[in-house]
């Protein structure tokens, strides 16, 4: 049977990962520097991922594919090096594929290959399948942090929820904006020390409804004032990747010539992981 999957052009893929949130399988994973489809099985083949990528590095193609074969895929995940294969295990592990797990673990046994933890932090899923940005993960936080002072805000305006905004308002004149989704400010321990000196907006993009109202916004503010810069913050879940992609067809649609977008990428467990800077063509 014809099958879609995803291909990627290592030549072109510097690793930047900011496919990786709209992959809502959990396919993809930037290891040793480069994106790796971590399980065949994984990809829905309808492509995602591809506009997320900046450097045009992933396609879609569609060839003959036998049915899953778990040997199949390992002996081709084994190319990928040792931490391509704890990735494929750690997934399994997460989606509860015991049967294809255990067909993976006799194989390396059987063949003399080790072993990677994959099991090493991390706490599995109270759900087997579903959306990996709403899988419930016990993070182990045992540290007692204490603070014998006020931290200070560093909110410098009111409302700054994307509904309540007004675009309109002259706080965006000569501003650098940073465009925040819910989940960042809670998981983030340093979200201030972003904050400081930026005008914030903050949205869901799975949650929100009407999230068309946003987008012309977005394009009113851009359009209309002088932006320095805009910064935008999102977890490393799939759904979260839909901010960061309206905020960028705002940007390119808006008679702006802001060339580029900051992104910061907050890992679940509260650490800040990707941090790139987005050039693109924006429409003069």
């Amino acid at each position: 049977m014809l099958r879609k999957i995803i291909q990627i052009d290592e030549a072109k893929c510097d690793g930047c990962g900011l496919c990786v949130p709209s992959c809502q399988e959990g396919a993809l994973q930037v290891i040793d520097g480069k994106l790796r489809l971590v399980a065949d099985y994984l990809c829905d083949g309808l492509g995602a991922c591809v506009k997320e990528c900046p450097r045009g590095a992933l396609q879609v193609v569609e060839k003959e594919a036998e049915p899953y074969d778990e040997i199949k895929a390992l002996q081709y995940i084994l190319k990928g090096g040792q931490n391509t294969l704890k990735a494929h295990l750690k997934h399994l592990y997460e989606h509860g594929e015991t049967g294809y797990l255990n067909q993976a673990l006799n194989y390396l046994k059987e063949n003399k290959i080790d072993i990677p933890d994959y099991k090493e932090n991390n706490a599995k899923s109270f759900h087997s399948s579903g959306c990996p940005g709403s899988r419930e993960v016990n993070l182990n936080v045992n540290k007692k942090i204490s603070f014998d002072f006020d931290m200070p805000s560093a909110l410098s305006q009111w409302p700054i929820q994307a509904h309540l905004i007004n675009p309109n308002s002259s706080i965006w004149d000569n501003a650098d904006i940073l465009i925040a989704a819910d989940c960042v400010a809670f998981a983030y321990g340093s979200f201030h020390n972003l904050l400081r000196g930026k005008k914030l907006i903050i949205a869901c993009p799975k949650l929100d409804h009407g999230q068309e109202i946003y987008f012309d916004k977005f394009v009113q503010i851009f359009s209309n004032y002088r932006i320095k810069s805009v910064t935008v913050a999102i977890m490393e879940v799939p759904c979260c990747s839909g901010l960061f992609s309206l905020v960028k067809e705002a940007l390119e649609v808006s008679s702006s010539d802001l060339d580029s977008i900051e992104v910061k990428v907050v890992k679940i467990n509260g650490t800040l992981g990707l941090e790139r800077i987005i050039t693109f063509a924006t429409k003069n």
